[in-house]
């Protein structure tokens, strides 16, 4: 009886050093976390390791970053997340909505940042802000509720327009967004034609068609940056307005929309409570608390603009 209990206690020590030794080697191994964005990644990823860097992580050493980018072309994203996928990610952050939605349909049990979506619960991705309850969670960027504002901004800024081109991608929120768009136009005696570039190739012939269906002024909604966007609006000389706030650095003429830089490093620290152990389906999800308005007074001297004083004061930010 004794030799029994003396090789039952045996193996039990060998099994607890066994365990010990497998949690110990997963906790020293690289924590790995998938990007996937729907458009390109180079500014986005500086910006999470800026934010990973703050909170001590060591990329190489404790942390890995797997980037793949869709640069515009949707069409690439399912494949983009199943190589994240592929290499056992711990976590994956998927920007804007197109890469969300493809990781929904991709895995149920990884958990996803978004960062950000624009209409999180509308778009399936959690059930409420507060309580996410699945394995999605992150930022939402507010920029439907954002339309009103900009029109009446352009409306100061260009007092006699009469019709606006609202351009979109095959972004599944921007019918509904343009649809916003469109209420609020007519409200204060504005015209709205939507025009659709579906990849950024298809840019040129957006602008084309709008040049041609006499539009004076161009509102882009929302969508990961298409570099092409500001010179190509310069070309046509139409003046553009964007939502997103990092349009004007590049030549844009004029941006109302949230901070996004502060929105994805609000992600990051998202990434980092998961990796500590917290369930994504009980962090509610975070929205904008700073909104920027961007003037490029360079891009407005070349369209031969002069934005009034009224207008120049409500900017929080003039590129000269």
């Amino acid at each position: 009886m004794s030799r029994i209990v003396t090789r039952r206690a045996v193996l039990t020590t060998a099994c607890s050093i066994a365990i010990a030794a497998v949690a110990d080697a997963d906790s020293l191994r690289p924590r790995r976390v998938g990007l996937v964005t729907s458009g390109s990644g180079e500014r986005i990823i500086g910006w999470f390791r800026e934010a990973f860097k703050l909170m001590g992580y060591r990329e190489g050493s404790d942390l890995i970053i797997d980037l793949r980018e869709a640069k515009g072309h949707y069409s690439l994203l399912p494949g983009l997340v199943s190589e994240l996928i592929a290499l056992t990610p711990d976590v994956i952050i998927a920007e804007a909505t197109p890469a969300i939605a493809a990781a929904q349909r991709a895995t149920s049990t990884i958990p996803i940042v978004m960062s950000p979506a624009t209409d999180p619960v509308g778009s399936g991705f959690v059930k409420s802000f507060t309580r996410p309850g699945g394995n999605i969670t992150g930022t939402a960027n507010m920029f439907a509720d954002l339309t009103t504002k900009t029109l009446d901004i352009i409306r100061l800024l260009f007092p006699k327009v009469q019709k606006i081109g609202v351009l979109t991608s095959n972004n599944p929120v921007h019918p509904a967004m343009a649809q916003t768009a469109t209420k609020a136009a007519v409200v204060i005696g504005i015209s709205v034609q939507r025009f659709i570039a579906p990849n950024p190739e298809d840019l040129e012939k957006a602008f084309a068609d709008m040049k041609a269906a006499d539009c004076d002024v161009v509102y882009v909604l929302a969508d990961p940056p298409r570099d092409a966007l500001p010179s190509i609006a310069l070309e046509y000389r139409l003046p553009t307005i964007f939502q997103v706030n990092t349009y004007p650095d590049r030549g844009g003429l004029m941006a109302y929309g949230p901070d996004l830089k502060a929105l994805f490093l609000l992600a990051a620290g998202y990434v980092d409570r998961i990796l500590k152990g917290a369930n994504p389906a009980d962090l509610p999800v975070e929205q904008p608390t700073k909104f920027e308005f961007v003037i490029n007074l360079q891009t407005a001297k070349a369209l031969g603009l002069t934005v009034p004083e009224q207008v120049l004061l409500m900017a929080d930010r003039v590129i000269e």
